[in-house]
């Protein structure tokens, strides 16, 4: 069987430390180009990566795909350039896979959605949540009903001093679409919800505030080093932001995401209450908790940290079932409705934020 072609736009940090390594890994996949605005990432990318000097090379993605006979192309662009990109490959006939978010509004992303229609080719979003193997097993449990009606949960990605990129696309709005809502909370939300089972948002409520940014110089958390730095840059959006999502069967969300907060430790988590157990997702680990023991105490009934070293990234695992979805072998766990209703959420939040009031989806 002839490998897929693939094709990579957008050669910086989550590139060349997620997808990259990822790709490189699957046996039945060859990376044929690679893209960047910056000659200077292609060449970094190149050494770094190992490809061969005479690999193909683009400055324009338009040109990549038009001139390269490609099957996949990996959008690892900042925000404001995932829907177009993913748009115009679609219509060229190519299979698209996003980072997230998918896009930076509610038009855009319909616009996939009617490209992907159109094109019968596959257009999915990077969960990569969902394929660690903590996730798996909160997720059979619900599904199977051992856990009851799942009936509310919270999650949160907080950071103590872990601003990305300071004055760069990732504190600029335009570029970004926004803060830590649209950065870390489609990781949070998204997860929370697939484990809920991915119910339709009905309304959001959402507070956002920016506290810290380009004031702020010092960093204790490694997140801080993600993205270029650009001295007396832009720092238009937000540092921390709370918020509640209703959804369509009754159960709701409670949510927290900062960049830079004072905080005792920095943590990503999502937890679920339901009616018989509840679960903590912790970074990819997780406990179950019974309720229903003596003097109401919570018991942990099951770790992940024994298993940890069994599996592969989660990139990896995302990107692998992308593969075996465009061959025919596996349904895909992504929707592009599902991502409809994120970039519903991540907008209200927003909205809300600038209004004081809920916003009805």
């Amino acid at each position: 069987m002839a490998k897929l072609r693939v094709g990579i736009v957008g050669l910086g940090g989550i590139a060349n430390g997620a997808h990259l390594p990822a790709l490189k890994k699957i046996d039945e996949v060859e990376i044929v180009a690679i893209c960047d605005i910056r000659q200077e990432k292609i060449d970094a990318c190149i050494e770094r990566q190992g490809f061969p000097k005479d690999i193909k090379q683009y400055i324009r993605y338009q040109d990549m795909m038009d001139n390269e006979q490609l099957d996949l192309v990996h959008i690892c662009t900042p925000n404001c350039f995932h829907s177009e990109i993913a748009c115009y490959g679609l219509k060229k006939g190519i299979n698209m896979l996003s980072e997230k978010p998918e896009s930076m509004t509610v038009e855009q992303v319909l616009a996939i959605k009617a490209a992907q229609d159109e094109s019968g080719k596959r257009f999915m979003a990077i969960r990569n949540n969902r394929y660690r193997y903590g996730s798996s097993v909160i997720k059979k449990m619900v599904d199977s009903g051992e856990m009851g009606d799942i009936y509310a949960a919270r999650c949160g990605y907080i950071r103590r001093r872990g601003i990305p990129g300071m004055g760069g696309w990732f504190t600029t709005k335009a570029m970004s679409g926004g803060g830590p809502v649209i950065d870390l909370g489609v990781h949070m939300i998204d997860l929370t919800m697939f484990l809920m089972g991915n119910h339709k948002a009905v309304s959001v409520s959402g507070c956002t505030y920016t506290k810290f940014g380009m004031n702020e110089d010092k960093s204790d958390s490694i997140h801080s080093a993600f993205g270029e730095k650009v001295e007396n840059g832009t720092f238009d959006v937000e540092d921390l932001a709370m918020g509640f999502i209703k959804f369509e069967n009754g159960a709701c969300l409670q949510i927290e995401f900062s960049w830079a907060s004072n905080i005792k430790k920095e943590e990503q988590f999502s937890e679920l209450r339901g009616t018989k157990l509840g679960a903590r997702w912790s970074s990819g680990f997780y406990e179950i908790y019974d309720g229903t023991k003596k003097n109401s105490k919570l018991k942990t009934w099951l770790s992940y940290a024994s298993q940890a070293t069994k599996y592969r990234s989660s990139h990896y695992e995302n990107i692998k079932h992308y593969v075996d979805v465009i061959q025919g072998r596996a349904e895909p766990m992504y929707t592009i409705d599902q991502g409809i209703n994120m970039i519903k959420i991540l907008c209200a939040i927003y909205e809300s934020a600038a209004t004081g009031k809920e916003i009805v989806l």
